[in-house]
């Protein structure tokens, strides 16, 4: 549990933009062989918190470049999981999974069907796929390929979005939430709302809260 972003790319390696670069230092410090031992392809399996931490978007891209396709956790850390969204990483939270799965064991995971199989022992795990436009974001590469393809959110059906006013967020005082319905409404993924001055604009998918 809590697999920080320190132990999965340590600061000392943020001096490079490079992804390959970064790559090679994957979890280093708890296993010099890590990116050695990594076929293009693989899954990592973690524990709870994953990826806590500093809000270094490195962490995922490390993972992402070093080869593993898709990581499984018990819970991710917020900011982690956002991150891993924006750069294209596939993940999934099943605590299910991560208690009977161990180390070597061949996986599959069906993004779609929100179902991983473990293909060692035969067992099946299900858990909540992501909204259609967070899949299509994460084949994409990520936010900002996505954004270079214009692709669209249909508010409709995707997300659950929320006016938020300014003056609500006082100490000790909480938000003024307002569910804000849309007809037929579409934009840009990535690409702000036109909102009363002042507001905010919360997008709540399956779990956790895109600020957008």
């Amino acid at each position: 549990d809590n697999v920080d972003t320190d132990v999965i790319i340590p600061a000392r390696y943020l001096n490079t933009a490079n992804h390959k670069e970064l790559a090679s230092h994957c979890m280093g410090d708890i296993d010099k062989e890590f990116v050695k031992k990594v076929n293009d392809g693989d899954i990592m399996v973690g524990g709870a918190n994953f990826g806590c931490g500093s809000s270094r978007e490195h962490a995922p891209i490390a993972i992402k470049k070093s080869g593993i396709s898709c990581v499984i956790a018990s819970t991710f850390a917020r900011i982690f999981y956002r991150n891993a969204i924006n750069i294209g990483l596939a993940i999934l939270e099943c605590p299910a999974a991560v208690d009977r799965i161990e180390a070597g064991h061949e996986l599959e995971a069906d993004m779609d069907a929100g179902v991983i199989l473990d293909k060692t022992t035969g067992e099946q795990f299900k858990t909540a796929p992501f909204p259609p436009f967070i899949q299509k974001m994460i084949e994409n590469g990520g936010l900002m390929e996505s954004i270079k393809k214009g692709e669209w959110i249909d508010l409709r059906s995707a997300v659950t979005c929320q006016l938020i006013s300014p003056f609500a967020n006082t100490l000790n005082s909480k938000r003024d939430k307002r569910n804000v319905e849309f007809d037929d409404y579409k934009i840009p993924l990535g690409i702000g709302m036109q909102l009363p001055k002042g507001f905010e604009a919360w997008i709540e998918p399956r779990s956790g809260t895109f600020n957008n």
